[in-house]
């Protein structure tokens, strides 16, 4: 079944570049580094054992941040090395490790690309953030003897549908696994369904519990609300989607029939979507700022668009409530810890399959309200925005239940250090 997998996978190899193509119109990063992709690596003096760390994109980064920071400083010998997939995921790990860890784009999953790139790496452990599942890849890194461990695993109904179509080449991927560690008792009973031996699986809890706040954010977050949003409240949608910022638009249009002085920081999920999302605004009978623009916000600026990386975090600290996207469309939904942690009232639309433990967790907390629709939204931002004392509560709530759930990266780290002894 692998070898039909691979020819398969040689078969598509020019529609996959042809994609890249397509997506580099978009955004030009896509364009360069395609040798990487196909198991070339740059020449590169590696003197320390590696070890390698897959994330695929910006959201995987940030949950594995907490394993990276702790390796940084309990085990210095080891040189790191953070392979993703998206662009964007790799100016993550430049911005955010800088010279303490290398960074690559994950081959392609053919044999021939695979091997070269483990050959020239030659990693001590190959970490798999979430569930990446690459037959060749594994299976290659079963022959040179590299533990795999899947960290923060979880599988949704969707792709559990998906996976149980092929038993066959997924118990043989599974084989080649050392460790899964699952975020819940959940996506380890789905875990086992699709072919992983119950021996290797075990439930250490989301790493997305574990964030670590930078120690000005709540300083920095201070003078940009004063200097941007002075007296005035202000929510963020943030990780939208298409045919979300519509709705979040008009939304915010009702909510200013309310709160005259209301300001919408809206963050949209995808780079290669910033502009259209911006002529989107412009269409809208609100005035806008960018924040790429460096223009300034003024008392009648009513949607603040913050088209930049790096900066979430930040504009979730200034907000008095915080909405996070890819949840009123069937996108799954998006990592409501982020404001959860920074003791924000958070809403989210009802697609939130990505998400159904930690939404759960904080629902029976009273830190989550999911809403229907639009008017929905409307009449819960507008409730929130009228009373402190619930938003405090919500806020609160929140912190409390992140701090509870802390401590799933030593777990990990306490596995990998197993393996790396």
């Amino acid at each position: 079944m692998r070898h039909f997998y691979s020819l398969l996978l040689y078969c598509l190899l020019p529609l996959v570049f042809l994609r890249l193509i397509i997506l580099g119109f978009r955004t030009s990063s896509y364009w360069s580094r395609w040798n990487e992709r196909l198991g070339f690596l740059p020449s590169v003096k590696i003197d320390q054992p590696v070890f390698w760390l897959h994330a695929v994109s910006v959201g995987e980064v940030e949950a594995a941040t907490p394993i990276i920071e702790r390796m940084l400083s309990q085990l210095p010998q080891y040189q790191i090395v953070i392979t993703t997939v998206t662009p964007t995921g790799a100016e993550t790990v430049q911005r955010r490790f800088k010279n303490n860890a290398r960074h690559f784009y994950l081959p392609y999953d053919l044999p021939s690309a695979v091997q070269r790139f483990i050959t020239q790496l030659q990693p001590s452990i190959c970490v798999i953030m979430e569930t990446e599942l690459w037959p060749n890849l594994y299976h290659y890194c079963d022959q040179k003897n590299i533990p795999i461990m899947l960290v923060n695993a979880r599988v949704s109904l969707h792709s559990l549908v998906g996976y149980k179509k092929f038993p066959g080449l997924l118990k043989k991927t599974f084989d080649c696994v050392t460790y899964v560690l699952a975020q819940s008792k959940l996506d380890a009973e789905r875990i086992m369904m699709i072919g992983c031996d119950s021996k290797k699986v075990s439930v250490t809890g989301n790493l997305k519990f574990d964030v670590n706040l930078p120690s000005d954010i709540y300083t920095k977050a201070k003078s940009i609300r004063a200097e941007m949003f002075p007296n005035r409240p202000v929510w963020i949608a943030a990780s939208t989607h298409e045919k979300e910022e519509e709705a979040l638009l008009e939304a915010h249009e009702k909510i200013l029939e309310q709160h005259q002085s209301c300001v919408l920081i809206l963050a949209p999920r995808h780079t290669q979507r910033f502009n259209r999302v911006a002529d989107l605004c412009d269409r809208s009978n609100m005035n806008v700022v960018r924040k790429s623009s460096n223009e300034k916000c003024t008392k009648e600026t009513q949607v603040y668009l913050l088209d930049t990386l790096g900066e979430l975090q930040t504009y979730y600290a200034c907000a008095d409530l915080a909405f996070v996207g890819g949840s009123l469309v069937p996108a799954g939904g998006h990592n409501m810890l982020e404001p959860a942690c920074l003791g924000l009232p958070v809403l989210s639309g009802i697609h939130v399959s990505n998400f159904h433990e930690v939404s759960n967790l904080l629902l029976k907390a009273e830190a989550l309200i999911l809403v229907d629709d639009e008017s929905d939204l409307v009449d819960k931002v507008t409730q929130l925005l009228s009373n402190v004392e619930l938003r405090n509560q919500m806020g609160e709530n929140a912190k409390n239940l992140v701090a509870m759930h802390k401590g799933s990266a030593d777990h990990v780290i306490d596995k990998m250090k197993s393996l790396l002894q």
